[in-house]
């Protein structure tokens, strides 16, 4: 009878035991999920965003409904940066384009020998697309010649068909209106998928 009563409290001890240990076990595991939630949250609002595009402005380099990975920790713009800004002068929607020209450069858009001059060097714009500089859109604004402090110029790779820093309700973009700079084209995957110059 004795021994009874200890196998029967030994036994209720290992249940214990082992609903203690499961216990214990389903804890980490919720612990490590919240955690690797946690960082993946941290990486995509503070490192990485991801920004599909919208319309055909940057075509052929990127499509309307493109899926582009942006990066924006310690950021400056720089020629040929392809670029998301929060808004514009008169448009609230976020945009993505080329930076062309940033503070301090001078900017020369030359429509009769169809070439755009940034320091006085032409740029060869292989990524336009169809080779078309400037397409029917003509500034309808004065564009100063000398890009001013904390200031960017901005176009489309189609310019036939963006509506970018030559039209006055996007205009000079400001600075702090960039959200970050367009790393990796991750969607859709093919030929196409990649990183993005």
């Amino acid at each position: 009878m004795k021994d009874r009563f200890y196998s029967d409290s030994r036994n209720k001890e290992k249940v214990e035991l082992n609903r203690s240990k499961g216990a214990g076990a389903l804890y980490d595991w919720i612990k490590t999920i919240l955690i690797t939630f946690a960082i993946f949250a941290f990486i995509f609002l503070f490192v990485f965003r991801i920004v599909r595009v919208d319309g055909p402005s940057m075509n052929s380099t990127l499509e309307n409904g493109d899926m582009v990975i942006l990066t924006d920790i310690f950021y400056t713009p720089r020629d040929g940066d392809i670029v998301v800004v929060s808004h514009a002068a008169e448009h609230e929607k976020p945009i993505i384009k080329r930076v062309i020209a940033t503070e301090g450069q001078t900017l020369k858009l030359d429509y009769e020998n169809n070439r755009v001059i940034v320091n006085g060097v032409i740029l060869d714009e292989d990524y336009i697309n169809n080779g078309i500089t400037f397409g029917s859109i003509y500034p309808d604004y004065e564009i100063p010649e000398t890009i001013p402090k904390g200031k960017v110029f901005v176009m489309g790779d189609n310019r036939r068909e963006s509506k970018d820093s030559r039209d006055h309700r996007i205009g000079l973009i400001n600075s702090e209106d960039i959200i970050g700079k367009a790393q990796v084209l991750m969607y859709p995957f093919g030929d196409r998928f990649g990183y993005l110059y």
